[in-house]
């Protein structure tokens, strides 16, 4: 949706015709506000305008000609905070949703008499506070691992050195890491479920072969005699580092429950 400060009534009308949401400057009420519907509404934008237009004191009138100067930016101030509000509505719905996936993760394990473990990377812990977000998590949930650096995976996970370092290894977001961090993850724990992440979330870091927003994931299962059922999916996502991760989460936790009500 795209939002327009309009000072000009000729303006006013050629927006109204292309069907965009216009704010614009009310002379009777010596406001901002915004059309809708075909009514005009007084907004909660005026504290801004306030703050951007303190010099000009826009409790008194003022011709329009003052007010046309500083209408391009005014217009960059409401676009970047509408962009901050989206992204912000964004966060909120994508944390819904990881709630709901691990509401959803918890009541199958708990029918099953199961339980999960992570191993992460690149979501630093995330997945471990989205599964314990849960009341009565602690009875499916109980053991977590983040581990950031690359001596931790191999020390705490056992993921071989030759995955992790040289020119020929695969790296730490990689195929083979997550597989043996989930595989380590199973080994640490008592659990019968393993998720294991491993991305660059950036804003640097990033590669041709591996651009930021790279995650790498690994659900694993254990099965009869020790064996282990391994899953693996790579994703590029796109946003800022806090996106990023939560998308991972939503990816991480979502396969799992897809794997859960295969069964």
């Amino acid at each position: 949706m795209i939002w327009l400060l309009c000072l000009d009534s000729q303006k006013l009308l050629h927006h109204r015709r292309m069907g965009l949401k216009v704010f614009f400057w009310n002379h009777r009420r010596c406001c901002l506000g915004f059309e809708s519907h075909g009514y005009w509404c007084q907004n909660s934008f005026n504290r801004y305008l306030q703050a951007s237009l303190s010099n000009h004191c826009i409790r008194k009138r003022h011709r329009l000609a003052d007010l046309r100067g500083i209408e391009q930016r005014w217009l960059r101030a409401l676009q970047s905070d509408a962009a901050d509000r989206f992204i912000d509505v964004r966060l909120r719905r994508m944390d819904n949703e990881i709630y709901m996936l691990a509401e959803s993760i918890g009541r199958e394990l708990s029918r099953r008499g199961q339980s999960v473990t992570v191993a992460e990377s690149c979501t630093g812990g995330a997945l471990a506070h989205a599964l314990t977000d849960v009341p009565g998590s602690s009875g499916w949930f109980g053991l977590g691992l983040v581990t950031y650096a690359n001596a931790a995976k191999h020390r705490l996970l056992e993921v071989p050195l030759e995955c992790l370092e040289g020119e020929q290894a695969p790296g730490a977001v990689s195929e083979p890491t997550v597989r043996h961090m989930a595989t380590g993850a199973l080994k640490a724990s008592a659990a019968d479920f393993a998720i294991a992440t491993s991305g660059i979330a950036g804003p640097g870091g990033g590669s041709e072969r591996k651009p930021v927003g790279t995650v790498w994931i690994a659900w694993a299962c254990r099965g009869s005699r020790d064996n282990v059922e391994m899953r693996t999916s790579c994703q590029v996502y796109d946003g800022d580092r806090e996106q990023i991760r939560r998308q991972a989460v939503i990816a991480a936790l979502g396969g799992l429950l897809e794997w859960l009500q295969e069964a």
